[in-house]
């Protein structure tokens, strides 16, 4: 196991001095995936505590952070339930405090215990994971990035070219990813099923994935919506209407971009 990670089980000895504290809980990496930590990762961690007056006290006061052997250098309140921070040493770190009742109904999905007090498995809280949606499927990833490349290619004719960006090399490349997720021939690597853009680069995917092409930046709009589009008409039976249709936005804003050039 990384060193660094071996620090989330000083901070759990430090803890479980106080009777409050009743499980250390490790997350992403450092849940049950610890052979993906490296010195890159930061460590995700929940700590579960006994009362809501005891979780208070832990988001306010970081002095207990110094059990992973270093001090606090910078630290902030991301979310109602927890911080993140950064450690002198240069670890970073992201935590949630909960209470039982709390966590028990929260979706949880490769999380280790690290420390629990009485030896209790706090995972038999979890709640299940949600199902799928009725609209997690091909149809309707397939044609939301075709409707955000329409959108987006009108909103950089009228000159909007950041919104644009983002419904271009964004948004429709979100929903390309929910296809990578949904197509059976995808190899994945370690999926995270809270963020599809991880590990993405080490997909295996039949034909190729040319991310360099769909996201090539906020100046060139233009080449990645005729990427994302030519991928996305190679491997599945898109709408003739609506693909014509972003055809001719890409010619009217390629003459555009000659005249604004000449």
């Amino acid at each position: 196991m990384h060193p660094n990670l071996l620090r989330l089980d000083d901070l759990a000895v430090h803890v479980a001095t106080d009777p409050q504290v009743q499980a250390v809980l490790g997350l992403g990496s450092a849940g049950v995936e610890t052979h993906r930590f490296d010195d890159h990762s930061d460590i995700d961690f929940c700590l579960l505590v006994d009362t809501t007056d005891t979780k208070d006290r832990y988001l306010q006061d970081t002095s207990w952070l110094q059990g992973f052997g270093s001090q606090v250098a910078y630290s902030f309140v991301n979310d109602p339930n927890g911080r993140k921070a950064l450690l002198t040493d240069g670890l970073f770190l992201e935590y949630a405090i909960f209470t039982p009742d709390q966590f028990a109904a929260l979706p949880v999905t490769g999380a280790r215990v690290v420390w629990s007090r009485g030896g209790a498995d706090p995972l038999a809280l979890g709640a299940a994971l949600p199902a799928a949606t009725a609209m997690d499927n091909v149809d309707f990833h397939l044609n939301e990035a075709l409707t955000n490349l329409y959108v987006g290619l009108h909103r950089e004719l009228r000159g909007e070219r950041l919104t644009a960006m983002r419904f271009i090399q964004v948004y429709a490349v979100d929903r390309v990813l929910a296809l990578v997720r949904l197509d059976p021939t995808t190899e994945l690597d370690h999926p995270d099923r809270f963020e599809a853009t991880r590990r993405i680069e080490r997909a295996s995917l039949p034909g190729g994935f040319p991310l360099d092409r769909m996201i090539p930046g906020y100046t060139d709009n233009l080449n990645a919506s005729r990427a994302v589009l030519a991928w996305l008409t190679a491997h599945y039976d898109t709408d003739p209407v609506i693909v014509a249709a972003i055809r001719e936005l890409t010619t009217t804003l390629e003459v555009q971009s000659q005249t604004g050039n000449a």
